[in-house]
């Protein structure tokens, strides 16, 4: 016997630390997280989506500071927020944030241009904001949480968690909650500056206040939906369901042959 016979075998080896990491097994906590992380990066457009959304806000505030100049502010910005959209286009990737960006961009600079007055180009964001933190706290208090009603199809749930899940229910309505009152915190601060401050001060404290309130807001939703019990993938139910009935329209078929 050699000396490489006398060696004994390990049956399950290290895994080398080039190879890739396994997935999480479906079903695991660990692959639920996965998939709410997923869902949430889907639906609010990740760190790529927030820089597009603050980027030109920044780059308004930083051109009005050094040239005073309302029209080429607001032209600037919207430039680089077409210029975000066109480079989601040219790489193929989703450009509902990016569309949804050129369009806020391009009221605002209407307001500023048409008011003369460089804070405006801030107005119709502020009022977005303002809006949908009523509609938040509005439906979660009646029962139907908006937070739920986006990211229901993303998760393929639609609207199961109403009648189905009541666990998942209370973490949407947990989330809009939370997404209602930071908005509503956020108005709070970015309204008196609006009315009694400078465009300047205004220009800055929405840079500011842009991505730490988002990214406060998806990361309680995301603990709270990791928490809640799974999705119920009614598009997968459906789908089975059409998969049953043609088969017992050929076994139908079948017995008639």
């Amino acid at each position: 016997m050699t000396s490489l016979d006398k060696q004994p075998v390990d049956p399950a080896p290290q895994r080398r630390s080039d190879q890739t990491p396994e997935a999480p097994a479906p079903g695991t906590p660990e692959a639920g997280q996965e998939v709410t992380k997923a869902a949430l990066f889907d639906a609010f457009g990740g760190v790529r989506g927030m820089v597009e959304t603050t980027l030109p806000g920044l780059v308004f505030v930083l051109t009005y500071t050094v040239k005073r100049d309302i029209h080429l502010s607001a032209i600037i910005a919207l430039a680089l927020s077409a210029a975000l959209a066109v480079a989601r286009l040219v790489t193929r990737d989703t450009v509902k944030h990016a569309f949804s960006g050129v369009f806020g961009v391009a009221v605002g600079a209407v307001f500023a241009m048409m008011s003369g007055d460089a804070k405006n180009f801030y107005l119709p964001g502020m009022l977005y904001t303002l809006g949908l933190a009523v509609a938040y706290c509005a439906t979660a208090a009646a029962g139907v949480p908006l937070i739920g009603l986006i990211l229901g199809p993303v998760f393929r749930e639609n609207l199961s968690w109403r009648t189905r899940n009541p666990g998942r229910k209370a973490a949407y309505t947990k989330a809009s909650w939370a997404w209602g009152l930071v908005l509503l915190g956020k108005s709070a601060i970015t309204f008196p500056i609006y009315f009694w401050g400078d465009a300047t001060q205004l220009g800055w404290l929405r840079v500011a206040l842009g991505i730490p309130p988002m990214v406060l807001c998806v990361y309680l939703t995301y603990v709270f939906l990791v928490k809640a019990p799974p999705p119920i993938d009614v598009i997968a139910e459906m789908e089975a369901e059409e998969r049953a009935e043609k088969e017992r329209e050929a076994a139908a078929k079948h017995r008639e042959g």
